[in-house]
């Protein structure tokens, strides 16, 4: 099932807002059992350090997957090249692939996947800066995969982006197991 609702988020981060996110991240993986794996593009790895800054994360974190170029997305998460063609690199049908090949490739419970323009250059009229897709996956008790997604438009430089699409990908993996 797959779900779209654009957001725009404020241009400030709070260093300890990300550490609150990543601390909750943390305490719900470790109580649950669950491992997590992401799959980033315009964030670089931003997403894999911030979880990773926090000590005992090798007991909840697998892996991180930086795909900044279309070919890495194929060969790293199987996108098929024909769907970043027709769809796009920043879309939500590539976002949604790339967390399910993270999430299978990787065996976890959970991944979430980041696709976007971080900017300054690089967007459209369709797709502006600061459009970040994204992609969460949660593997239910019957063994499917439950996959949401969405696109949120952020305002900033393109560090502002990149940090704004790292606690909007934590709140909305803390939302999606709730």
């Amino acid at each position: 099932m797959h779900t779209s609702s654009p957001s725009t988020a404020a241009t400030s981060i709070d260093s300890a807002d990300l550490q609150e996110l990543t601390n909750a991240v943390a305490t719900a993986f470790s109580q649950r059992g669950w491992t997590l794996a992401v799959a980033e593009s315009c964030t670089g790895g931003l997403l894999a350090a911030s979880l990773t800054d926090l000590a005992g994360s090798s007991q909840w974190f697998e892996r991180g997957y930086v795909t900044y170029s279309n070919a890495a997305k194929t060969a790293c998460l199987q996108v098929s090249p024909m769907l970043i063609e027709a769809e796009g690199a920043v879309s939500e049908a590539v976002a949604s692939a790339m967390v399910l090949g993270a999430q299978l490739s990787s065996g976890v419970t959970a991944a979430i996947s980041i696709t976007g323009i971080a900017g300054p250059s690089g967007g459209t009229a369709e797709k502006p800066v600061g459009t970040v897709c994204f992609g969460w996956a949660l593997e239910r008790a019957d063994a499917s995969n439950h996959i949401t997604t969405t696109t949120a438009h952020f305002v900033g430089d393109r560090q502002s982006v990149r940090q704004q699409a790292v606690v909007f990908a934590l709140r909305g993996l803390l939302q999606s197991i709730a």
